[in-house]
């Protein structure tokens, strides 16, 4: 979206109006000719498919010897300033010639966009950085699924596709939101559900089976070592 006080045009440029300053971001584009400017006592140039942007505040002043003719941008918006000292991308340059054109012929739909295009052309990724947005898992949701199913081998793909994530990126939530890796996490359950069970007079071999173990022995060690405070973390 365009900063409220955008503005494009198209400007021809000739002998030296003097130095100058603006307390708003202008950004050039190099339509026709070669432009000379001293800003802030620096020489530089813009010449067709150049870009530079100067920064509020900075004097300049410009001369072209045989005409130039750019893309203008006056812009207060702050994007710009990461921008001031990165050299304009290769397809500004035909993207200003587009807005050259639509300055020229008064295309209100192009203008008013062709700002927000051109900071986004300039230097991709250089720009102000689009917030990554994560779907919540619905742990508890997910608790659910993986407790009816707690007597069948579960792999953290199986775990991950309920969620629509990859295997990596599951992982990744799971450590940071459970402080667990996913496999952990599903021992717990196993575990907890173990421990229920046994509580309910069920003996071992029928706990074992209902929960996934490979044998009462195996059951009966790792009920042995969470009670002990070994691994086997598991969310009530």
């Amino acid at each position: 979206m365009a900063h409220a006080h955008d503005t494009l045009s198209v400007r021809h440029y000739g002998a030296s109006p003097g130095s100058h300053a603006h307390s708003h971001f202008q950004v050039l584009v190099g339509l026709e000719g070669s432009l000379e400017l001293e800003v802030e006592g620096r020489g530089r140039r813009v010449s067709r498919g150049q870009g530079l942007v100067i920064a509020p505040g900075d004097r300049h002043d410009f001369e072209s010897a045989l005409g130039a003719r750019c893309l203008v941008l006056d812009s207060a918006d702050m994007a710009w300033r990461r921008l001031s000292a990165v050299e304009a991308q290769a397809d500004v340059a035909s993207l200003a010639h587009y807005l050259a054109r639509a300055c020229d012929t008064r295309r209100p739909l192009a203008t008013l966009t062709g700002p927000a295009l051109l900071l986004e052309a300039w230097a991709p990724g250089a720009a102000a950085p689009v917030p990554r947005i994560q779907r919540p898992i619905d742990w508890s949701r997910l608790r659910r699924w993986a407790l009816e199913r707690i007597d069948t081998p579960l792999s953290v793909a199986d775990l991950a596709a309920q969620v629509h994530l990859s295997e990596a990126q599951f992982g990744e939530r799971c450590r940071r939101e459970l402080q667990s890796s996913p496999m952990t996490w599903l021992r717990g359950l196993r575990l907890h559900t173990a421990r229920q069970l046994r509580a309910s007079g069920l003996p071992v071999s029928e706990v074992a089976l209902r929960c996934g173990y490979r044998s009462p022995s195996a059951l009966t060690a790792a009920l042995r070592r969470l009670s002990a405070g070994g691994p086997g973390k598991f969310d009530d």
